[in-house]
Parts: structure tokens; C-alpha cells; sequence
């Protein structure tokens, strides 16, 4: 029960991300004209493709990966 509930939580955090990469690309990639700048989607999509360098295990290791990159 408790592993199908963190896979549970996995995917409503997946998405979440997913909502907020499409909501910075959406705000944070119009020009003044509100056209998308090419080389800043193209940048974030690059990005967005790269591997995690952290794997979060638990609370533990992401708030001791905070503290340490403050």
C-alpha cells in the first residue's frame, strides 16, 4: 500500500513539473511581441532532456542537497 501511494505521489510530482516547464516556457519565453524566442525554447527543451543529477530517495536527501547548494 505505502509503495503504490509514493508511486502515486511520483506522478502527481511529474506532472506538476511537467505543468511548470510548460508554464516558464509560456511566460518566461515571449519576446515584448509575445512571440516565443527560438533560442530560449530551444534552450530549455535541451535542458529539460538532461539527466537528473540528483536522485531523491526521500525528504531527507533533497532538503540535505538544498543546504548544501545554498
Amino acid at each position: 500500500m505505502a509503495e503504490t501511494i509514493i508511486k502515486n505521489t511520483g506522478k502527481n510530482i511529474q506532472q506538476e513539473l511537467n505543468l511548470l516547464r510548460s508554464f516558464l516556457i509560456g511566460i518566461a519565453g515571449k519576446d515584448d511581441e509575445g512571440n516565443y524566442r527560438p533560442e530560449f525554447v530551444k534552450k530549455l527543451l535541451r535542458i529539460a532532456k538532461e539527466k537528473e543529477k540528483f536522485n531523491f530517495k526521500d525528504k531527507k536527501s533533497f532538503l540535505f542537497h538544498i543546504q548544501q547548494n545554498k
